[in-house]
This record gives structure tokens, C-alpha cells and sequence, in this order.
């Protein structure tokens, strides 16, 4: 079981860095249109993961509760929100597209920042598995092995032309292998992250709802405060709704299928 849970949190690093590797068969930069629709697609997949990943399951485990039991979805939804609010404020970084940088003054390179805000964003995807996986080791029977890998398999799905849109723009400043290299170093706190999680269930089972919910907030940041504004920017901003309905069925369909 340990090298099940193992594999499952390693799934969406594997999809990153397959993104990041795409530096080396590509020779010119994405598309507008297409760098769109790949964005909204994320932001779909994320969406979807959020509501049927984990914030249903949180509120099934939670039944016992009966007319509260929205209370640790709600309360871990904020508390997620909130981290990644902290997260945006406490690191500089910068979004592709945008000039200015965000978080504290800093004197690191554009691309190191870039590198940043992927990071920042791989952090809540991380703790999503690692949360769903928690709900496998604890024996939840809200949560099935299937429906975790479906988790896992949709992240990573999205996480490859993340990683090959983040990996693009360093390629010009620090070279092919140096940006694979960075693009895949972006994805490693997804791992670490989900494996800090089970660790932190397994000691504490009554916070798993809590968890799943936190692990959404975090995620429906990410997609309202830099994927939804970065897809729908410019003209033609229906390309990236059109990618979001996409990346929302797949992964709808992933986890009910497969849940």
C-alpha cells in the first residue's frame, strides 16, 4: 500500500515535468489562442477537482454532523483561501504576461520569479492528493483508491502544458536544459506536499474533512486569481472559457467513472 500512495502522489510531478521536458522538442513559443485554452482548460480541471475531489467527500465524511455538516468544508475552504492568500503576499513571484512582479520587493531574476508563481501554485495540488490519499490510509470509506488516482491523473493531466507554458519563457533567459531543469523543480513541492499531508492525517483522522476542504480553497484561489484572468485576457477570451468547460467534464468524468 505504501508504494501505491507513493506512486499516486508522484503522478501529478510526473505530469509537470513531462511539461517542462516539451522545452526540448519545441522550438517556438505557444500560440496565444492555444496558451488560452490550455489555461482555462487547468482551471476546469481544478474546478471540478475541488467540488467532487474534495469538497463533497469532505461534507459526506462530515454527515454525523447533520444540519452542520457543511461546517469543515466551509471552515477548510477559508482556511485554504487564506493560505494561498498568505503564500501571494509572503513570496515574490510573477505571472506570465504581467510586467510587474508580486509579493515583497525582490532582486531575483524575471525567470526565477516566474518559476516562483508555478511553485506557489503546485502547493494546493500537492495537498489535494496527498489529501484524498490521507482518506486511503485512514480507511475512509468516503474516499476509494480509484477515485484518488482519478484525482491524481487529472492534475497531472493539467500539470502538462503548465509545466511546458511555465518552462517557455526561461528557455529564452537561462537556456533549454536549466528551464526543463526549473520546470521540473516547480513541481516537486507537489509530492512533498501531498506526503505532508497523509503523514498529518494518519496522527490526526478528524481533520481529514478539514483537509479535503483546505486543499479546494487553495485550489479555487489559484484558478480565480491567475488562471481565469490570465485566459480571459485580450480578445478572444471565449477560447479559454471553451478550455475550461473541457478541463471541468474531464475531470468530472475522470472522478465519477473512476470514484
Amino acid at each position: 500500500m505504501n508504494m501505491t500512495i507513493f506512486l499516486g502522489l508522484l503522478i501529478p510531478f510526473i505530469g509537470t515535468s513531462a511539461g517542462a521536458a516539451c522545452v526540448f522538442f519545441v522550438k517556438n513559443e505557444l500560440n496565444a489562442l492555444v496558451q488560452k485554452s490550455l489555461l482555462g482548460f487547468a482551471g476546469g480541471v481544478m474546478v471540478a477537482a475541488s467540488v467532487w475531489s474534495l469538497l463533497i467527500p469532505a461534507m459526506d465524511m462530515s454527515a454525523h454532523m447533520g444540519r452542520f455538516a457543511f461546517v469543515p468544508a466551509a471552515v477548510g475552504f477559508l482556511l485554504g483561501i487564506g493560505f494561498l492568500l498568505f503564500l501571494d503576499r509572503a513570496i515574490p513571484h510573477m505571472h506570465i504576461g504581467v510586467a510587474g512582479a508580486e509579493g515583497p520587493r525582490s532582486t531575483l531574476k524575471k525567470s526565477t520569479m516566474l518559476i516562483m508563481a508555478v511553485t506557489i501554485h503546485n502547493i494546493p495540488e500537492g495537498i489535494s492528493s496527498g489529501a484524498v490519499f490521507a482518506g486511503i490510509v485512514t480507511g475512509n470509506a468516503d474516499v476509494t483508491l480509484a477515485g484518488a488516482f482519478a484525482l491524481s491523473i487529472g492534475i497531472a493531466i493539467q500539470n502538462i502544458p503548465e509545466g511546458f507554458i511555465v518552462s517557455l519563457p526561461v528557455r529564452s533567459e537561462r537556456g533549454r536544459g536549466k528551464a526543463c531543469f526549473l520546470g521540473v523543480m516547480s513541481g516537486i513541492v507537489e509530492p512533498i506536499a501531498g506526503a505532508a499531508t497523509v503523514f498529518l492525517a494518519a496522527y490526526i483522522t478528524p481533520a481529514l474533512p478539514y483537509l479535503l476542504a483546505f486543499a479546494a480553497g487553495a485550489m479555487i484561489y489559484v484558478v480565480v486569481e491567475e488562471l481565469v484572468p490570465e485566459s480571459a485576457e485580450g480578445e478572444h477570451s471565449n477560447i479559454g472559457t471553451i478550455g475550461f468547460a473541457v478541463g471541468f467534464v474531464l475531470m468530472m468524468i475522470l472522478d465519477v467513472a473512476l470514484g
